[in-house]
Parts: C-alpha cells; structure tokens; sequence
C-alpha cells in the first residue's frame, strides 16, 4: 500500500530491470568461485512466479488505493484523521522493504522471504476482510446526516492487525520478487540471458493489467456494491497467489544469502571514527591504504577531495594493520581501502539530490488522499448517465499519462533531443528530475485552482446530494481533475524514472541492490511529511475556518495546496543548488 496507487512500485520494477539483468549477467561477484552445478527450469517455474506476483498485485492495490474511501465510510473516521492515518501506512509500508532487503540479502534467502512475505499479505487480507464482514469489527451503518458512531478501540485493534501484517508482507514481496524471478534463468548462457530479459517484459505486463484491474473492477465493487464482497475477492486472489508460489517450490532456484552491502559502509565510518584523532594524510597516493583492485566487475575509484574525513579511515597508522602481502587490512573494521571510502563518498554525495525526493513526493500522494476526497464532493457521473466513477479509480488518469508518455518520448522527443543536445539520453538525470519536481509543483497549482472552483459551484449552485459524511456533492464535473492528475503522472514519468537510472549509475556497482531502497525510503518519508503537514495545517487552522474540514466545502483545501506548490518551488531552488553542486562518479576534481 502507498501514496499515488501503487504507480511507485511500477517505475521501479522498470528500472529494476536493467539493473537485475546486469547484476545476473556478471554472476554477481567479482572474482571466479567454485560453484556446486545449480539446475535451472527457466520458464518451466515463471507459471508460478509471475502467477503469484499477479495475483497479489490484483489482491493488494485496489484495496490499498481505496483504504481512505473504506476508512471514512465504514470506519466513520474523520477525512483528515484518515489522510493522516493513511500516510502514515504508506510511508510505513514502503520503508518496510528496506529492512526485507537487508534480511533477505543478509540472512533468510529471497524464496524464504517471499514465502513469509506471502503467507503474512494472505493473513493481513483476511483480517481486512473481516472488519468488512463482521458486523462486531466495524461500526453501525448510518444514513447522510446521522450522526455516526466512532469505532471502537477492539475494532481499531483489529484493524491495524491487518495492516500489520499487511506491512509485513511488502517488506518481503517488493525487494525480492523480481530478483526471485530472474534467479530462475542461467545468466551464464545466451537463452538464460534472453530469459530474463522476456521474464521482465512479462513482469512488466502483468503488473500494468493488475493494476488497471483493482483500480477500475475491484474498486468499483468495493464501492458500490459490497465492501465484504469487494474485500473478500482480493482475499481469494491472495490465497490463489499463495497456492501458486508454493507449488512451484521444486523448481526453484534458491539463492544462498551473500550478507548485506552496508557492512563496508559502516566498516568505513567506524574506522574513520576510531582514527579520528590521526591528521589529514599530506599526499593521499603515498599515505593512504589502496590495495590492487582485482574486481572485474566494480568500477576502480579515483581519490576526491571532497569528505576528506573519511580519508583517516585508509591512513595505515601501524604495519600491523596490513596482512602480510599488503593486500588485505588485518581489521578490517579499524583500516579500510581508498576504493571503500570513495564508495561510501558516492553515498554521501547523492543524499542532498535523493533528499529533493522526500519533498517532491508530497504533492505525489495527495492522489491517493485528498484528491479522492475532493472527487467524492463533486459530480462523478460519466455523461447524462448514472454510471458514477469511484473516487479512488481517478489514479488511473495518472497511469494512463505515464504509459502515453514513455514511449512518446523514447520514440518521437529522444531523438530530437539527441539533435539538440548532443547527448545520447536527451535531457541528462538531473534536468530530468528537475523537470519532474516544476511539473508537480504546475500540478499543485492547478489542483488549488480547481478546488476553488469546486467550492464555489458548490455555494453558488444547486448541490446533487450529500456524501456519507455529509458533505454536500457539488454539481462540478470531478473531470475537471483529470488534468491535473496526469500532469502528476508526467511529473513521476520525468522524476521517479530518472531517480533509479540516476542511483543506479552513480551508486557502486555492488551496492545497486541499494538503488530501489533508496526510492522506496523516498516514498516512506514523503508520506511521512504530508502527514504531518496535513496534521500541522489542521492544527493551526483548526480554531478558525479550518482548511481540512471534514466538509471540504467548508474548508480551504485550494489554500492547503497552494503551501504545496509553495513547498515545491523551495524545493526545485533547492534541487537546482544540488544538482549544481554534484560531482559523478569517477571525477577525481
């Protein structure tokens, strides 16, 4: 579950796909090991896997992008108690897989994790389920105006249950799955390689048609015909993706756990510490500890200048440290190699541009919180017909720019841009993200301007009716937010793309597995932040017109969002100033 959807995780499986595909490739090490004959079924197993991964995508996202609608309509919660709850959850739940990473990489293997992982969504969706189903784990029904019961404290216990466990199973499914997949396949044969290239197209495909599914099918069942029934048909869908990976378990390749890549981050960090005291080395050529570099695989590091703290970490302050040889550091926690401290230097330099994510996603989850909101108090009938659209199905207009946009862009700008620029990639990462960040900011502003025109429709216009919370339903046609919504996908197809492209080529080689937890981490403290906006706008506005009102008619969202956009004009100046500041891998000056 998370802001904008689920279209997050659809980016990064793209890109996680070049970077799997070449970590595979170059059998994930650097030097040449003995290893035992492993047998691979290839497609034999995919059945099972990309069966799996369809399912609990078809099980999870809907119910996920509809939790605010199931939260204020059944739970009776209040919107902003229940926006504010929700980015909590997301944020939670996308930093979760940072933690199933480092487990699965360092201890349990990507198969174990996936089958815990899978097991716990199972479980997380049936308790769901059942404070849908059971009249006792969820509050009385009550009609428009009715003052609505509040739900109890069991109830809520029971409730953050299933998010619990539901927590946990993102925290396995989303870093492993892909990679699990691409393990079936010999990346050492020419058919293994072109198998994991197709694994990935197919991965691609089915995540695309499950997340169009659940945001148009599921949850337009959920909301107007049956929240158990709407709940209990992903619930099925999980039980079948749960019978399906367990039956494939015989053809499975089993990767054993290789331990994490944050051991020579911190190796690095507790020797510079330990050796604080040391001064700075006068020729670092001479003075520092750079052993041969023997990898085929991670790119060699000139020395820089820049964090020249972390240098004592390499100074050899005694001929104890080193192993007889040379070649290797006898403690490898009190003297490092220059080659691991400019990898840990990497890291330290994209954290200023991986921050500008944090704020930038803000105006990304709003999808996913007060744009469903706004949608259920205006007109969502399609035509003079009663078909209404379910609030929580608008993110598809956000999908649907960024599957128009990719391959207009790769196949009609790119090449221009080439001409223009003289760059292979057109727009280099950094204008790329530039550009994703002033696109939700134009998003942010339109969306003020809208919301100021739904509310004044609503008080100068005969209403349709009211909602569950007894907001009046204003006769704008919710249409009018579809452009704003598809500029905020055009922001993630610019943004969010070039992010994981960007870590991906700046992070060291051996530490890209880092390069999805990075984003993800993006996701988690965006959501984070929103809410705690949302609670420090409404806490400050509260005594007066409060701008989040339960009744947003009553309120001043459109103001709500112009701090938004405010916050994003900061954060492009912001951006711009790291971007200027960066240095790329591999420039020593």
């Amino acid at each position: 579950m998370r802001g904008g959807g689920g279209r997050e995780d659809e980016e990064v499986s793209r890109k996680l796909k070049s970077m799997e595909v070449d970590k595979l490739g170059d059998g994930g090490g650097g030097e040449e090991s003995p290893r035992p004959a492993v047998k691979y079924y290839g497609w034999k197993a995919m059945p099972f896997i990309i069966g799996n991964e369809t399912f609990e995508k078809l099980g999870t996202l809907g119910t996920s992008a509809n939790l605010l609608v199931y939260l204020t309509q059944v739970f009776h919660m209040r919107s902003v108690d229940a926006a504010t709850l929700l980015n909590g959850l997301n944020g939670t739940t996308s930093l979760a897989p940072i933690i199933g990473a480092f487990l699965s990489d360092a201890y349990l293997g990507r198969y174990l994790a996936l089958a815990i992982a899978s097991v716990a969504s199972l479980i997380g969706m049936f308790f769901l389920t059942l404070t849908a189903g059971a009249d006792s784990l969820h509050p009385p029904e009550c009609g428009v105006g009715e003052t609505c019961e509040k739900a109890t404290s069991y109830q809520f216990a029971v409730l953050f249950i299933a998010f619990g466990f539901l927590v946990l199973g993102s925290a396995g499914i989303r870093p492993c799955s892909m990679p699990f997949g691409a393990d079936q396949f010999d990346p050492n044969t020419e058919s293994g390689k072109r198998g994991i290239n197709s694994f990935f197209n197919w991965y691609y495909f089915t995540f695309t048609a499950a997340m169009m599914i659940s945001a148009t099918v599921i949850i337009y069942v959920q909301s107007n015909l049956s929240w158990p029934i709407g709940l209990g048909i992903p619930t099925g869908l999980m039980f079948l993706a749960c019978v399906l990976f367990f039956m494939g378990t015989k053809l499975y390749v089993r990767v054993t756990p290789e331990g994490s890549p944050f051991t020579s981050v911190v190796q690095v960090l507790s020797a510079a510490f330990k050796k604080r005291s040391l001064k700075q080395p006068k020729d670092p050529k001479q003075d520092l500890f750079s052993p041969p570099h023997t990898s085929a695989i991670v790119t060699k590091l000139a020395h820089t200048d820049q964090f020249r703290c972390l240098d004592k970490a390499a100074i050899v302050a005694s001929p104890e440290e080193v192993r007889s040889g040379g070649a290797a550091p006898a403690d490898p926690w009190r003297l490092c190699s220059v080659q691991q401290v400019e990898e840990v230097k990497c890291l330290i330099r994209i954290a200023p541009v991986w921050s500008t994510g944090i704020i930038y996603y803000v105006a990304v989850v709003q999808q996913s919180t007060y744009v469903v909101l706004s949608a259920l108090q205006s007109d969502r009938h399609l035509g003079r017909g009663s078909f209404e659209i379910p609030a929580a199905s608008f993110t598809v207009f956000a999908m649907l720019a960024q599957t128009l946009w990719i391959p207009l862009y790769d196949r009609i700008l790119l090449p221009r841009l080439r001409k223009i620029t003289g760059k292979d990639e057109g727009f280099t990462l950094l204008q790329r993200q530039g550009i994703g960040i002033a696109l939700s900011t134009v998003a942010m502003v339109i969306s003020a301007i809208v919301e100021d025109r739904r509310r004044a429709i609503a008080h100068s216009q005969p209403t349709l009716g009211k909602t569950m919370m007894g907001g009046d339903i204003s006769a704008m046609s919710s249409l009018w937010m579809v452009p704003q919504l598809m500029i905020l996908g055009l922001s993630e197809a610019f943004n969010l793309i070039s992010q994981i492209e960007f870590y991906y080529k700046e992070i060291p080689e051996h530490m890209r597995s880092v390069a999805g937890a990075l984003a993800f981490c993006n996701l988690a403290l965006g959501n984070y932040l929103s809410g705690f906006l949302v609670t420090i706008v409404h806490r400050t506005t509260g005594s007066g017109r409060n701008w989040l009102a339960q009744d947003l008619n009553k309120g001043r969202l459109d103001l709500f969002y112009w701090t938004i956009a405010g916050i994003g004009v900061f954060n492009l100046i912001y951006f711009l100033i790291c971007a200027r500041w960066y240095r790329f891998k591999g420039t020593s000056n």
